[in-house]
């Protein structure tokens, strides 16, 4: 019996959801991002629980999307695939009313660290990285990175990461406001557990007010930029996202050494 690509932990007013694909850095087929989905969404409409701590198994958050089902290498599951069709997981994740840490273990790459964007926070291991490859892969972003990044780190920083599709190290994460804190791997779960509990003591429905208008104030400036980069994002995977395309890129990213699924 295999084991569940997504599995959740509760402590308390806490759930702890881990991608659990190690062995290809938690790479997001269609079953993972399915399950995802269906997770965060339970947890959404259950009321004892109060935040949420994401994280990934193994040395990855996640490396993003899974590109072997992208190039038409492997078939995605079926049923899987009807399901994320139905329910995607960025919108998932914006329509659950808690909290959520990002507990950054490892690589986040490209729709990996538009996850990571999507947290309210992010709490780093030493050994998390971040890289936006969108560009060396051909595909346009489309769950916010093109938006929220530049907010987060500044205008030229993000063109930066976005455009040479190099990494962000842990520290330099933490110099460009990127993540809260930089922690040793071995205390990063018990840092993000604090911190929930810390949350967890408040207020909940001043914490949600709280919440909101944050949340309502930074996208007044944001909304019309992720309606843009939606319309980007169909216009070029019409054009250029084809899975014969999407394989040789692959390839071609493997033949440089820079291969992450």
């Amino acid at each position: 019996m295999t084991d569940p690509v997504i599995q959740l932990e509760r402590k308390g007013p806490i759930a702890i959801v881990t991608m659990n694909r190690p062995e290809h850095l938690n790479a997001l087929s269609a079953e993972l991002r399915a399950a995802f989905a269906h997770t965060f969404d339970e947890l959404a409409a259950t009321q004892n629980c109060e935040v949420i701590v994401l994280t990934g198994a193994g040395r990855a958050f996640t490396a993003g999307l899974d590109l072997k089902e992208l190039g038409g290498e492997k078939a995605a599951d079926g049923k899987a695939k009807a399901a994320m069709a139905e329910r995607d997981l960025a919108d998932a994740m914006r329509a659950a009313p808690q909290p959520i840490i990002g507990a950054v273990n490892g690589f986040a790459i490209t729709g990996g660290f538009e996850i990571a964007l999507l947290c309210d926070f992010l709490i780093a291991s030493e050994n998390a990285s971040f890289a936006d490859t969108h560009a060396r892969v051909g595909v346009v972003p489309g769950w916010g990175l093109s938006q929220r990044l530049p907010r987060l780190v500044g205008i030229n920083r993000a063109k930066e990461l976005s455009l040479t599709g190099n990494f962000l190290p842990a520290q330099q994460a933490l110099d460009w406001g990127l993540v809260n804190r930089v922690v040793p791997a071995a205390e990063l779960l018990p840092t993000c557990e604090a911190l929930a509990n810390d949350i967890a003591t408040t207020d909940p429905a001043t914490r949600s007010e709280v919440l909101r208008i944050m949340d309502a104030g930074w996208h007044t400036t944001l909304t019309e930029g992720l309606a843009l980069e939606q319309a980007a994002t169909k216009a070029h995977d019409k054009k250029h996202r084809s899975p014969s395309k999407v394989a040789e890129r692959r390839k071609a990213i493997q033949d440089r050494g820079r291969g992450f699924a």
